[in-house]
């Protein structure tokens, strides 16, 4: 049943016939994407800088697009996904929305050649650095990414390659997360320079496991993940599609109705744990990271040598895992 019309009433459409809840609304609006808007009607990739949009069957493919960058994070990045996530929970059509990323990787985190290599604005160590202008500017980066756990609608990222840094805010806020067993996912910016802004972690893997990673700057396997309960299965490489496609087919099988209840259900106790307080405290910390003596040496190291340099200068002895290695000691 690949587009889950046949068999029982209760598998049809839900913007079809004469008693849907949806009848009169737009399957998908061309102008709700971000910039200019010049999205099809068919529900296509639009005006997006960052990423792609499209609609296939009964699910929404949201694909980041910057290949050539590792995917990395710009300032359009967050409000381009929240668009992208609005506009998959506003279609009728979809049930499911599968996030993924093009080229090598799903993200390798913020595009820090622009951040670390120059000067920006309240990053001066010369200068008084007001701490709120620093939290206004992460938190609406972090609230893009949150529109994943708040959408309406299950949200599934398949992640290959890498995804660390700021790559892991977007993807710890998808309901279910599949990432090839070879691919490496973790947060070394705690080493210098970072806090993990989206407080995610401890809500999934639990205190000790996220203390393991955080305090050390490690990162984990694809498999790893899977044996750690980060991601839900961490196939080999040449099945990750395969793989995300079953769940997917398997999630988009439910009625919107259903999947929008259990969502909400499962949602309330994740947020019982204080997740938007654990967001708010370590989106500040991230800002306080980049202001301390090691901070400001870490971003003038970049700007002197680049910050691939002063990437590997972070990740060399006693971590030695620059690159795809996973190594722990």
């Amino acid at each position: 049943m690949a587009d889950g019309t046949e068999g029982a009433p209760w598998r049809r459409p839900a913007h079809e016939g004469p008693d849907s809840p949806y009848d009169g609304i737009p399957l998908d609006d061309p102008f709700r994407s971000t910039g200019s808007g010049q999205a099809t009607g068919s529900g296509q990739a639009g005006d997006y800088r960052t990423l792609t949009y499209e609609v296939d069957g009964r699910v929404a493919r949201i694909t980041f697009n910057r290949p050539e960058q590792g995917n990395s994070i710009t300032p359009d990045t967050p409000v381009e996904l929240a668009a992208a996530v609005e506009r998959a929970d506003l279609d009728p059509r979809v049930h499911v929305i599968v996030v993924s990323g093009r080229g090598k990787g799903f993200c390798g985190g913020y595009d820090l050649t622009a951040f670390a290599e120059q000067a920006i604005p309240n990053h001066d160590p010369a200068k008084t650095w007001d701490p709120m202008v620093d939290y206004a500017m992460m938190s609406r980066f972090t609230k893009g990414y949150a529109s994943l756990l708040h959408a309406d609608k299950p949200t599934v990222a398949k992640i290959h390659g890498f995804c660390v840094a700021g790559g892991t805010d977007i993807a710890l806020h998808c309901d279910q997360i599949l990432i090839a067993a070879d691919a490496k996912i973790g947060y070394p910016p705690t080493r210098v320079w970072g806090v993990p802004s989206a407080g995610l972690w401890a809500h999934r893997l639990g205190d000790q496991r996220a203390k393991r990673l955080l305090l050390t700057g490690d990162c984990l396997s694809g498999r790893e993940a899977a044996e750690w309960g980060l991601a839900i299965e961490a196939p080999d490489p040449d099945r990750l599609d395969e793989r995300t496609e079953i769940l997917v087919q398997r999630i988009a099988a439910m009625p919107i109705n259903q999947l929008m209840m259990v969502k909400l259900a499962l949602n309330s106790a994740l947020l019982a744990q204080g997740v938007e307080t654990s967001r708010m405290i370590s989106t500040v910390f991230d800002g306080i990271s980049r202001h301390t003596r090691e901070g400001y040496s870490f971003a003038a190291r970049a700007a002197e040598a680049g910050f691939k340099q002063a990437v590997r200068e972070r990740d060399a002895a006693p971590y030695d895992d620059f690159g795809p290695s996973t190594n722990k000691g």
